[in-house]
């Protein structure tokens, strides 16, 4: 059911005197978070098990809220249940805080951290608390034990069934207010909350006891469609006023990205369907979009150029035409590129959920993003607005409930997945360490790689860099073993690396190998084949085509460079946070960084630095945003001298003002 029909069974069951006792049209207004915890505890009791929504909907003042009562009554028995906790980010010297801390001041300036994530990050969580998640920041936990042991593996569509089955019975989310004061969005989160509220309607018709509590942030923008709900689909409500979204800064989008994004813009027909995840390659991948819509001609030339043909692409599985009909997105994460896709037009084909509505462009399950994504989001015109369905994640990441609907609208779909490691018959490895270590979690990918074979003409398309820099080397992404597997080999399909397509769909395991081989990097792929061939699954006769030694960086740069000095693939495409100077200070942060790995390493950048001369006067913008001007020792000073080395290593020898 649609958002507005769940608030309507609801309604009608508080009306009918079934809603578990609960006979009034109105929410509890409450002026302070924890007269939410009172009101929830003489409800439901001192076991309560809190849903808090993925990412962005966190209630926090209310989260925080319940986690002190806990942590001052050892009687309360508290368990959170989310995902995706976000957290400000830690440098990790204090070279490094020199940049970050200023960044993050003007970044998260009245974000209300959540005091779980730091006691959990801290080791110190009270016995009485329990945290479990579903998907992890990132990278972020993997060394937290914690974390890791309390981690619940599940596909997106099943996450709230586990959050049910853990006893689920209270919610907290955050809203925001309707422009004309006629109830409330979930906005950003009704992913989970639509079904996991239908649930709890029905348990409390039995006579359970639960609760549903919002947090009014006027500074959520306000989404209307499935996202809409009346006041009294809440138990309560807390108005915290106005409060900063937490900003996830775009992330730089690096040359082999942009060659990446170039192969799978080729990949998408005119009038098909869309699903994009975050990061640098999905940034990319939205940015190439765009280009081959907007300025095409330039489009073409990159991908020609990358692709060494006067004509290239992949045009019977894509195109490389701008878009006539539009595309349609469905895709669980509403990210700033896809909003840029809708503002330029190319997300223009409009499906409908029921017989006689306005029809979407967008169907989508949350949202996160930078500052200026949300700020995009509340300044965006209503014609635009109304085109967007926030709506159930059982509703995006998969066909259940509509499933004639969906296949004859989701036509010549394409979803577009990012993973850490292809093995050699095609796997996925995306989320989990070789150790059982989980970097992130499997999210929705699974569900979108098997709705890409339920689909007559859908596509899975597997992006990952070709490499990546580990212990200050370079090691490939694609080998023929590797760790804890989340796409399996019998849902191969397509993979894009920065040197061109693999399709493995329908392939046997000799022309898989092969074919990863091809968009390899040239440096490793006689190692993999010699794992290939010493598993008999391809002959040991076989020698690559001359044309694979093309696969190397210098082949990249040398392809794109006109595309880049143009401006065409801008390192930022949609956007930064950061000034100039900070990006150049970063750039020249992240060489240090990987050439400290050995000690080696940190004495050849000690020797490079001391014996690099007087301070330069170019460098002094540099050295005054690090507070470094003025150096107040010899630790400093060396700081400097190093900041000053890196600038000059990767290619700054001005002013940025100048």
């Amino acid at each position: 059911m649609a958002g507005a029909d769940y608030a309507a069974a609801h309604t009608d069951k508080v009306r009918s005197g079934t809603g578990g006792g609960r006979l009034k049209f109105m929410a509890d207004q409450y002026a302070r978070a924890e007269e939410c915890v009172d009101a929830a505890i003489a409800r439901v009791g001192k076991t309560i098990v809190l849903g808090l929504p993925l990412a962005l909907g966190k209630a926090n003042h209310l989260a925080n809220a319940f986690y002190a009562r806990a942590r001052t009554d050892p009687d309360l028995d508290l368990t959170i249940f989310t995902a995706l906790t976000l957290e400000r980010p830690a440098a990790p010297n204090a070279l490094a805080a020199r940049l970050l801390e200023p960044i993050a001041e003007r970044l998260y300036q009245g974000y209300p951290d959540l005091d779980y994530a730091r006691d959990r990050r801290a080791g110190t969580l009270p016995l009485n608390v329990t945290v479990k998640e579903f998907f992890l920041p990132p990278g972020g936990l993997l060394n937290n034990e914690y974390a890791q042991q309390n981690y619940v593996s599940a596909n997106y569509t099943h996450a709230g069934r586990d959050i049910l089955d853990s006893g689920l019975n209270v919610i907290a989310q955050m809203v925001a207010p309707a422009p004309d004061g006629g109830g409330y969005s979930l906005s950003c989160n009704p992913d989970l909350s639509l079904d996991l509220a239908k649930a709890l309607w029905r348990q409390q018709a039995a006579g359970r006891k639960v609760a549903i509590f919002g947090e009014i942030n006027a500074d959520l923008p306000y989404l209307g469609n499935d996202a809409a709900v009346p006041e009294d689909w809440f138990d309560g409500l807390f108005d915290a006023g106005r409060y900063t979204l937490f900003p996830v800064p775009a992330r730089q989008v690096g040359l082999s990205d942009h060659a990446l994004g170039l192969h799978a813009a080729t990949l998408i027909k005119d009038g098909g369907t869309l699903q994009i995840g975050i990061g640098a390659l999905a940034d990319a991948v939205s940015h190439a979009i765009g280009l081959r819509h907007t300025k095409n001609d330039a489009f073409r030339r990159a991908v020609a150029r990358l692709q060494g043909a006067p004509e290239a692409g992949c045009p019977a599985i894509g195109g490389l035409a701008p878009f006539e009909t539009g595309l349609y997105a469905c895709s669980e994460m509403v990210t700033d590129g896809l909003l840029r896709l809708l503002e330029c037009g190319v997300l223009s084909r409009k499906v409908h959920d029921a017989p006689g509505d306005d029809g979407f462009f967008l169907h989508g399950a949350f949202y996160l993003g930078p500052a200026r994504m949300y700020q995009r989001l509340r300044d965006l015109p209503e014609t635009l607005r109304k085109r967007i369905n926030m709506t159930a994640v059982t509703r995006v990441n998969d066909l259940l409930g509509s499933e004639a609907l969906d296949r004859a609208q989701r036509v010549e779909a394409r979803f577009f997945n990012t993973a850490m490691k292809i093995n050699g018959r095609g796997a996925a490895i995306s989320d989990t360490l070789e150790d059982g270590r989980v970097v992130s979690g499997v999210g929705g990918q699974y569900n979108f790689v098997a709705m890409a074979h339920a689909l007559e003409d859908g596509r899975s398309v597997i992006m990952l860099r070709a490499t990546r820099q580990s212990g200050g080397k370079t090691v490939p992404n694609i080998v023929w073993q590797a760790g804890e597997i989340t796409v399996p080999r019998h849902l191969r399909d397509m993979v894009v690396t920065e040197y061109g397509v693999a399709d493995l769909r329908g392939k046997t395991d000799r022309e898989v190998a092969i074919a990863l081989a091809s968009v390899s990097d040239a440096r490793f792929q006689k190692a993999f084949l010699e794992a290939a061939k010493a598993a008999g699954k391809v002959e040991k006769a076989f020698e690559p085509p001359e044309d694979w030694r093309r696969n190397t960086p210098e082949t990249l740069e040398n392809a794109l460079k006109d595309a880049v000095s143009d401006g065409v693939l801008p390192p930022y495409p949609l956007g930064t946070d950061l000034s100039a100077t900070e990006i150049a200070l970063k750039d020249a942060l992240q060489w240090l960084g990987a050439r400290s790995k050995t000690l080696r390493g940190r004495a050849g950048l000690f020797a490079g630095a001391l014996l690099n001369g007087a301070i330069p006067d170019w460098s002094l913008p540099y050295l005054e945003r690090m507070d470094l001007s003025e150096p107040a020792g010899f630790g400093d000073r060396v700081q400097a001298r190093l900041i000053v080395y890196a600038l000059e290593q990767t290619g700054v020898r001005c002013d940025p003002g100048e």
